[in-house]
């Protein structure tokens, strides 16, 4: 695994990034949307689809992109030992949120994903235990009808933390997503230590 010894800022990562990660954004997109947020203006660009794209938050080390109307790209420098790694999530909505994550190093050779985080949420993770006044096979046939785990996945910029919003349940009928409410967790965080996110 190659990783840099050399520090480096999320901006720095962001404009020598390969077309290949982002296709949406031209390298000068990337260094156009930086230029105005250093400028205190709206970071918004023509994309290579000839709609607007939009980076929304810039700090050291990290960064949000609104790419559509309907997709959101954000990334993360998060330190390795002497060195440091790149998380970047991409989300469509479409009407339920689903995440894709992947781990870059400072070359943008992709990583892989199970070095970095220990277990990826399931979807029994995402219920609670079922009170013992709630009728056990009308639970049973409401929690039957979610087969599908759909998660939205978000980067914090002030935290390394990375949360999974369980997305699923925009995907269900409002029967059972009303049923299932209560028993549902809505998140789920892990913390980056010692170079792997964990629960």
């Amino acid at each position: 695994m190659s990783v840099s010894a050399k520090a480096q800022q999320a901006r720095d990562y962001f404009t020598s990034m390969p077309d290949s990660v982002l296709p949406l954004l031209t390298a000068v997109n990337r260094a156009d949307c930086i230029d105005f947020l250093d400028s205190h203006m709206r970071a918004e660009v023509t994309n290579r689809f000839n709609t607007k794209s939009e980076m929304t938050k810039l700090t050291p080390d990290f960064i949000e992109m609104r790419l559509t109307t309907t997709s959101t790209w954000q990334m993360k420098v998060l330190p390795l030992g002497d060195a440091q790694v790149v998380c970047a999530v991409s989300t469509v909505n479409g009407p339920a949120a689903d995440s894709h994550i992947r781990f870059y190093d400072d070359d943008w050779n992709e990583l892989p994903l199970g070095c970095f985080i220990d277990t990826l949420p399931r979807l029994d993770d995402f219920f609670t235990a079922v009170p013992d006044t709630v009728n056990a096979n009308r639970y049973q046939s409401y929690r039957s009808r979610v087969e599908m785990l759909l998660t939205k996945a978000v980067l914090s910029p002030d935290a390394q933390t990375l949360t999974f919003v369980f997305s699923t349940p925009a995907a269900l009928d409002n029967e059972t997503a009303t049923f299932l409410k209560p028993f549902i967790r809505k998140e789920i965080t892990f913390q980056w230590c010692d170079g792997r996110f964990v629960r």
